[in-house]
């Protein structure tokens, strides 16, 4: 594949500067040369907590750089993912819409083929990201940005590709949402039901080379090729998904560390968190040596809560003070660790508590590159711009609540529908009609079901949740009529 311009990649180029020189300096930001568009870097961690990083609670783990990372920009303290599992949240990036209003509530490989043994029967989605939607990659692209994916992408068979989707370049993306292995040549049948797994364009590796090391390897190489024209890199590392796999060196420093009564106990899993520190370091690094960190946005994220469930005996990571894990609408399912910096804007070491969710980032970005984007899409758009945020940690979005929508079963939770307005969230549960009703303020764990206490907020609340999913064309389960209760004689 060739990375080179093209005499249409200068024009787009060209015309892109000249459009963002007649922009206010406050839409494009303080930087050495206010002139040029700002370079978009997106890291996007797979089932990373909110409490695995050091900065935001984590016992165990070591995240030297992803802390420096936060002492240099903002931290949120209350960033969601708009799903509690990765396919849906990733579409909602690259479209900023809710996951239910697209059908993509599941991941790929389970869009197509709900259960049919529970009590509700959940809805087939829809596992390719439609072309209709215009990605925020299509309107950089289209701005004269080279835009590259680099590691997973999951959101729909090779017809639905990153090429396909907006991107120049696509180095690992699949329709996948693991590896079988995080060492070289990263294949193999062992895992997922005997299926054969590659990640492909990651030939020529060595032995003992590590899945991180590589995707940024591929990263920093197009860095090299692209640096001297505007561009978006989605870098997607498979890192802390499963299968869990350290460096064994890095394992055997962990487990050396671990002690009673830490909160984090897998050494395999923190020696991963380890690698992925390691490598978010080495992209910023880059960055500075090129010269361009000044005028390179960095966007810092996770897909989902963690993953509390067990992985060959073990339990993955806890994600105390928060309630559950990746699949369930607890805050352990949905709320995210999530840092950005933006040279010049972003205050240095700052701390943002305002509620924000992954469909905010679309929007974002076309705000901070001052691009206007397709018209037809942005009037559907679900996201808010958090250019306000950026800029002042303590202001308010002018938005009335967050919704999630999970009609799906998973380890952690039974088909569920979500809202959080201000201090308040509502659960509703579909199989029994069950609802329950929390301060997040005042109760971050969701110990406290007030519900019973308080039948007007829930009712008022559920509403909100009743006339969103209407007036989104959420997709609900259904009764599965030959489902026997283990109860049933």
């Amino acid at each position: 594949m060739a990375f080179g311009p093209t005499r249409r990649d200068f024009l787009k180029y060209g015309a892109c500067l000249a459009a963002q020189a007649l922009l206010p300096v406050g839409t494009r930001g303080a930087t050495k040369d206010s002139s040029a568009p700002p370079n978009f870097v997106f890291i996007l961690v797979d089932d990373l907590g909110w409490a695995d990083v050091s900065c935001y609670g984590s016992d165990l783990h070591e995240t030297p750089n992803i802390d420096r990372l936060a002492q240099q920009a903002m931290r949120f303290t209350d960033a969601y993912a708009a799903a509690p599992v990765c396919s849906p949240t990733r579409a909602s990036i690259m479209t900023g819409k809710y996951p239910a209003k697209l059908h993509m509530t599941i991941w790929y490989e389970s869009s197509a083929n709900p259960p049919q043994n529970r009590r509700l029967i959940p809805p087939v989605t829809q596992g390719n990201l439609p072309h209709e939607q215009v990605t925020i990659a299509e309107v950089l692209k289209e701005a004269g940005y080279f835009t590259a994916h680099v590691g997973k992408w999951h959101l729909g068979d090779a017809g639905h590709y990153p090429e396909t989707q907006g991107f120049d370049v696509n180095i690992g993306g699949t329709f996948w949402g693991a590896p079988a292995t995080f060492f070289y040549p990263y294949g193999g049948s062992s895992r997922w039901g005997g299926e054969f797994r590659y990640v492909p364009h990651l030939e020529f590796g060595r032995e003992g080379e590590y899945l991180t090391d590589r995707l940024t390897d591929e990263a920093i190489s197009l860095l090299d090729k692209v640096k001297d024209k505007p561009f978006f890199l989605n870098l997607c590392y498979h890192t802390v998904h499963t299968p869990i796999e350290g460096k064994p060196e890095l394992v055997q420093h962990y487990k050396k560390k671990v002690k009673l009564g830490m909160r984090h106990q897998n050494y395999e899993y923190a020696a991963m968190v380890h690698s992925l520190d390691e490598n978010v370091g080495r992209i910023l690094a880059k960055l500075n040596t090129l010269g361009i960190a000044d005028r390179t946005v960095v966007i810092f994220f996770s897909d989902n809560g963690g993953f509390i469930n067990k992985y060959k005996t073990k339990t993955v990571t806890d994600n105390y003070p928060l309630r559950s894990g990746k699949g369930s609408l607890y805050e352990g399912g949905v709320r995210a660790p999530l840092i950005v910096k933006w040279p010049g804007v972003t205050e240095a070491g700052s701390t943002c508590r305002e509620a924000v969710s992954s469909i905010d980032f679309y929007r974002t970005i076309l705000d901070i590159s001052g691009r206007s984007g397709d018209a037809k899409h942005n009037a559907e758009l679900d996201g808010l711009s958090l250019v306000p945020l950026l800029r002042n940690p303590n202001a308010r979005l002018k938005r009335d609540a967050l919704y999630w929508h999970y009609p799906h079963y998973y380890p952690t939770t039974s088909p569920v529908s979500s809202v959080r307005q201000g201090d308040w969230k509502l659960l509703e549960y579909f199989e029994d009609d069950r609802v329950e009703l929390y301060n997040l303020t005042s109760d971050m764990g969701e110990q406290n079901d007030l519900s019973e206490e308080m039948p007007e907020r829930v009712a008022e609340l559920r509403r909100r949740l009743e006339a969103w999913r209407r007036t989104g064309d959420a997709q609900m389960p259904v009764a599965n009529p030959r489902y026997k209760s283990r109860n049933s004689k």
